[in-house]
């Protein structure tokens, strides 16, 4: 089991100073497209090289940062490419920044670090969600006694697509509606988690705190999902064998892999290239 992390392999000493390009008056995707024809590299090889997708390589050459999904991956893209290409990258965010508002403000650590001591404690027993929860399971299950008894039709549950089923409560038309206040998404527990078979390979990527495209593939490198992963949302892949992932903003996802939460160290607008396989997951 290993989690690849391949960094652009360009050190500063190869840069090249951006005053050529400058002076001539490019724009930034002008810049970036002039220092790869000249450095005689295709949009392939600083594709491969980056790990950024050809499609985006190809948008920023011409100026159009709308599928980098944001000012914070334009500006990630903007550097990887640069230094791929071998030139500074300073002066095209300086450019960029000028022409899209200024430079995005960092979050906030504090917030972060709250967030992280307050979650403990809703851990802990919450008696008043328990008596509602027990009180609508009783008049649910009368409601649909009465219902099966006089011949209507049962209420329908769902389940979730993935290893671990939500379950859902039902109730009738008859049945008096009691209102739950709303408590933020839990985190899946341990126990959920492991319910996943134990002769595959199961990753649960979710979003709690902000958004990040995503690229999930099985080991015959068939595409699973392709996309961007909004704040709260989830998504869980098996195979097999393997599960390739891409991680656009690492430092905005959360991994299970078969059972167990990855504890990483990714930042925010980090690019992340990952390989899980069956068995104990551990960091590479």
């Amino acid at each position: 089991m290993s989690i690849g992390n391949f960094p652009d392999g360009n050190s500063p000493e190869d840069e090249r100073p951006f005053d050529e390009y400058r002076e001539e008056g490019l724009s930034v995707g002008r810049s970036l497209r002039q220092a790869r024809i000249e450095a005689g590299l295709t949009v392939d090889d600083v594709s491969n090289a980056t790990r950024v997708r050809i499609a985006i390589v190809q948008a920023i050459e011409q100026d159009d940062f709308a599928p980098c999904g944001g000012d914070v991956y334009a500006r990630g893209h903007i550097r990887t490419l640069a230094r791929a290409v071998h030139i500074d990258p300073a002066p095209l965010l300086a450019r960029y920044d000028a022409e899209h508002g200024g430079r995005p403000a960092p979050t906030p650590a504090a917030p972060m670090f709250e967030a992280e001591r307050i979650r403990p404690e809703r851990r802990g027993p919450n008696w008043t969600a328990a008596m509602v929860a027990a009180i609508v399971a009783v008049i649910g299950f009368v409601g649909f006694t009465v219902v099966k008894g006089s011949g209507g039709s049962g209420a329908k549950s769902s389940v979730a697509e993935g290893s671990t089923p939500t379950a859902s409560t039902s109730t009738t038309s008859a049945s008096p509606k009691i209102s739950k206040p709303a408590d933020p998404k839990p985190e899946p527990t341990d126990s959920a988690i492991a319910a996943a078979p134990q002769d595959k390979v199961t990753v649960q990527v979710s979003a709690p705190d902000g958004r990040s495209w995503i690229s999930a593939k099985d080991h015959n490198g068939r595409l699973l999902f392709d996309g961007l992963l909004k704040q709260g949302e989830s998504k869980t892949f098996q195979d097999k064998t393997k599960i390739d992932l891409v991680l656009g903003d690492a430092g905005a996802i959360k991994l299970y892999v078969n059972g167990k939460k990855i504890d990483d160290q990714f930042q925010p607008g980090q690019v992340e290239r990952l390989t899980y396989t069956k068995g104990d997951p551990v960091v590479g």
